[in-house]
């Protein structure tokens, strides 16, 4: 399996808002080695990359479902459930959900994580 690495960065919603702004105004600009997704903390991201939520993304790894019909036998969670996960991790980069057939197929994005934080941010 290659290792698809997705960089992660912890800034307070402040801190972040004021990064954009100055990048937007060009008075900052990103890195290319910057985090691509950011958390506002370590709390939030450890929600987002529960266990439950790692072994969600093993499982598609393993089985590449070809719906969530299929990831709800093979996962043992409800659609409902698994519906807002999967959109959560989109939303941060993790997964994807493409259309297969008319159904959701999802696929992970991310199978690595970097961490990036500090306190003078």
């Amino acid at each position: 399996m290659n290792e698809k690495v997705l960089k992660i960065g912890i800034m307070s919603r402040d801190d972040y808002r004021h990064r954009a702004i100055e990048i937007a105004s060009g008075r900052c600009k990103a890195g290319k080695n910057d985090p691509k997704v950011w958390f506002e903390s370590i709390r939030s991201l450890a929600q987002v990359l529960s266990p439950e939520n790692q072994n969600l993304l093993r499982v598609i790894l393993e089985h590449e479902p070809q719906s969530l019909a299929e990831l709800e036998r093979l996962s043992q969670r409800k659609k409902s459930n698994l519906s807002r996960t999967l959109r959560t991790l989109e939303s941060f980069g993790i997964v994807e959900l493409p259309r297969n057939s008319g159904r959701l197929a999802p696929r992970v994005l991310a199978t690595d994580f970097r961490l990036e934080f500090g306190l003078n941010h």
